[in-house]
């Protein structure tokens, strides 16, 4: 159990961050000062670097997290303990003794490496640093690359809010940890934006309406797109620049799942599954899921109407969003191999609108068109 937990003591930097404040307010007085204080911490968190949880015994001290007797006896960290021995040592290569306090409420890991893009590094640069640390697969992997990051948010003056690190890099350690993931890709990709609390708003045109097919980048971007297909939103690292959805500071800050986030999370990774080997687009306005399948129907044989009716009749049956992507993920391959794109912009509303309590009947709506464009010849060509 933390101490903090059961309100005893505050973490460590956050002492740190305290005491300077007193001290350059003459609050401290006596013999101890805060930067002697200060500065034996610091040594001690900068020994650590690198070292197992409880290898410094100095740091020992410096810890608010308790392990039980039996986990002290067999020495068995647990996922809390280890994530404060992470950031324990980050704070102490971060901080000098004589510095500005480099603990600063609110400012999230995405932020921080953000702010990097305006003074040190290209976007792409901190992209991928950013991009590597999230897809790190264990802490000691993710430690290091936070090692490499933190002289550059020093040397820019750039802070971090200690206290979010420590529960980010406790929850990373879980299999279900992609809370932690998404906040850090919106904090870097959506800094400071405001939206509805639904998050229903998107930046600028979504992605694939405005791929650049001929620019060297949009291979790997598909791939990143198709690498995320049956992920959750915002847990892949390597989408996060192609989003395009708000949303409100609040629901960003704690990685919140929103269902147009998730709606377009979708739409992208069908798109990369359908973009692929194809050297024009595949989104094409107006073409409905029930269009492309009577297109599909017209290129094929007398023989496959009944195997496309029943998968068509199967998609619009759908009861949830994730039955009907499901369905959609199916359904692409075939169309890519006959060369018939979709209207991705008319996708990703019906995959907002399927299965949402606010307007259900809008989901009778969306099944009604696709199945008459299934049964006129009024679709687009493609």
């Amino acid at each position: 159990m933390s101490k903090r937990d059961a309100g005893y003591r505050l973490f460590f930097w956050e002492e740190f961050t305290q005491a300077q404040a007193q001290e350059q307010a003459g609050e401290l007085g006596g013999s101890r000062t805060a930067s002697a204080w200060a500065e034996r911490g610091l040594r001690a968190l900068r020994d650590g670097l690198g070292r197992e949880p409880g290898e410094v015994p100095a740091m020992r001290r410096l810890h608010r997290v308790e392990l039980t007797d039996a986990r002290r006896s067999e020495w068995q960290p647990t996922d809390s303990y280890r994530a404060e021995h992470v950031a324990l040592t980050l704070f102490g290569l971060h901080q000098t003794s004589g510095g500005e306090p480099v603990h600063r409420r609110g400012v999230g890991l995405g932020t921080a490496v953000r702010a990097l893009t305006d003074r040190a590094l290209s976007e792409n640069a901190a992209e991928r640093r950013l991009e590597a640390a999230a897809s790190a697969q264990d802490v000691e992997e993710l430690a290091q690359h936070l090692r490499g990051l933190i002289p550059l948010l020093r040397r820019d003056d750039i802070g971090l809010d200690y206290t979010r690190l420590y529960q980010d890099l406790t929850i990373w350690q879980r299999p279900d940890n992609g809370r932690v993931l998404r906040a850090w890709g919106l904090q870097y990709t959506d800094p400071e934006n405001e939206a509805p609390a639904d998050g229903q708003i998107m930046d600028g045109p979504p992605y694939w309406a405005t791929v650049d097919l001929a620019d060297r980048k949009t291979a790997a971007r598909l791939a990143a797109l198709r690498s995320g297909t049956g992920r959750e939103a915002g847990t892949v690292p390597a989408m996060w620049p192609v989003h395009r959805t708000r949303i409100s500071t609040r629901l960003r800050t704690r990685g919140a799942l929103t269902r147009s986030f998730a709606a377009e999370h979708t739409a992208l990774t069908l798109f990369g599954l359908h973009q692929q080997g194809r050297d024009t687009s595949v989104h094409t306005p107006g073409l409905t899921p029930g269009g492309a399948c009577r297109l599909l129907l017209a290129r094929g044989s007398e023989a496959d109407r009944t195997a496309i009716e029943r998968r068509l009749g199967t998609l619009l049956t759908s009861l949830d969003t994730g039955e009907l992507a499901q369905h959609l993920r199916g359904l692409v391959p075939l169309l890519r191999r006959a060369h018939i794109g979709l209207d991705y912009d008319a996708l990703h509303e019906a995959l907002l609108a399927w299965d949402d309590t606010r307007g259900p009947e809008r989901q009778s709506w969306i099944r009604t068109a696709w199945d008459r464009d299934f049964r006129t010849e009024t679709t687009p060509r493609t």
